[in-house]
């Protein structure tokens, strides 16, 4: 990797790796992203050609999408699995019979995914999702429902993208389609980004997702750190948390070609997106024990310190913890209690100690899923993980 300079953009950090060594820059912001690291790097940079230099980032926090469809055990479940897999937060899922019970959201939506019915079935929607989405301010939208209906509504809705059914006549999952769609529609606005635009003025290769190379690297972490299958690498940066797990652990019957996938909470950042995060704490029914267990009382989540961050990082690993468990259904659902080892990475890596990361997991274990044994933990507090995945990515590029 000599001749390879590696650089992931995050929201609080840029990570620069070469010849083996990784050096971490907090990022000032009061400049643009760019002119940081040009500050910075200027003479690493200046070492190193535009074909020599590759790029990750993780910095614009994600794309955000409502999911609309007809069944919560088929259509908006494949639906769901499918957006969480390909980088994409969900907001919200809505029954279609359900539309107009509730508001619709106030903040423009990046996705909307109509999910309807399989292949044969006709005149599944009906005026009301029209009328639904005039009140809807959003930017895509896409169908990946039967055939018939995707015709119809594709002459009525303006900018329907129709790809498709991800549901089969044997009502079994597929994913490649909407997958390659929000895939590309996650790369484009990391691209559409002004700030991350200016990077291609210093390289020529093509610039991932950081939760996309991460994921990449998921295979290899067994050869390179102390973990034990099945595992799973959760990411806690300062815009959002990824998660990324292995198929076997999902409680599901749902067939997908890929062996690791990720899901994305939008919500979870500890800087970025720190009011929903408080928001998520103040409603969930442990939190306050939880606090208590770390001798503090709630007036810590309205407080700006140093410890106040670091109670908000130990929340974060909760909540994520909480949020892919069988008590929160609304997400993917895994085998929590089947895991050897837990790897942590990103901006809590930075701040945290083991210990207070192996406390959170151990109440957990104890409180929640009533275990008195919790996993392994591994911290990557060089935050290496990511150019494992790079590695590959630059050595295939290159």
């Amino acid at each position: 990797m000599s001749e390879k300079l590696l650089i992931d953009i995050g929201s609080t950090y840029f990570k620069v790796y070469e010849n083996g060594s990784i050096r971490h820059y907090f990022r000032d912001f009061s400049q643009n992203i760019y002119d940081d690291l040009m500050l910075k790097c200027a003479d690493t940079l200046k070492r190193y050609s535009p074909s020599q230099i590759y790029i990750c980032s993780s910095a614009n926090g994600g794309l955000s999408t409502l999911i609309i469809g007809l069944t919560r055990s088929f259509s908006i479940r494949y639906a769901v699995n499918i957006a969480f897999n390909s980088g994409i937060n969900i907001i919200d899922t809505l029954l279609y019979r359900e539309l107009g019970d509730d508001p619709a959201p106030r903040e423009r939506v990046d996705v909307v995914i109509l999910a309807g019915g399989y292949d044969g079935r006709d005149g599944v929607f009906d005026d009301r999702l029209t009328e639904y989405l005039s009140h809807l301010e959003y930017s895509n939208i896409v169908y990946a429902g039967n055939r018939e209906d995707g015709e119809r509504m594709a002459r009525s809705i303006d900018n329907l993208v129709v790809v498709e059914n991800i549901m089969d006549e044997k009502l079994q999952m597929r994913e490649n389609e909407l997958k390659n769609y929000l895939t590309d529609l996650y790369q484009a606005d990391i691209m559409g980004k002004e700030e991350i635009k200016r990077f291609y003025e210093i390289t020529t290769n093509q610039i991932y997702s950081t939760p996309y190379i991460v994921n990449r690297a998921m295979p290899q972490l067994r050869k390179k750190m102390d973990v034990a299958d099945p595992f799973i690498a959760i990411d806690i940066g300062g815009a959002t948390t990824d998660i990324h797990y292995s198929r076997d652990l999902v409680r599901d019957n749902i067939v997908t070609e890929s062996s690791y996938d990720r899901m994305v909470f939008k919500k979870l950042g500890v800087y970025k997106s720190r009011e929903s995060l408080v928001f998520s704490a103040r409603n969930n029914e442990y939190v306050f024990e939880l606090l208590n267990t770390l001798n503090v009382t709630e007036n810590i989540l309205e407080e700006y310190s140093d410890k106040a961050v670091r109670v908000l990082m130990q929340l974060a690993i909760f909540l994520v913890l909480f949020k892919m468990s069988k008590y929160h259904a609304d997400y993917i659902e895994l085998e929590l209690e089947r895991l050897n080892s837990i790897v942590f990475t990103g901006g809590i890596t930075k701040v945290l100690e083991n210990a207070e990361i192996e406390g959170i997991v151990s109440f957990f274990y104890r409180k929640i899923l009533k275990f008195h044994r919790s996993p392994s933990v591994v911290i990557d507090r060089d935050y290496r993980i990511w150019t494992y995945g790079m590695d590959d990515s630059a050595g295939e590029r290159g």
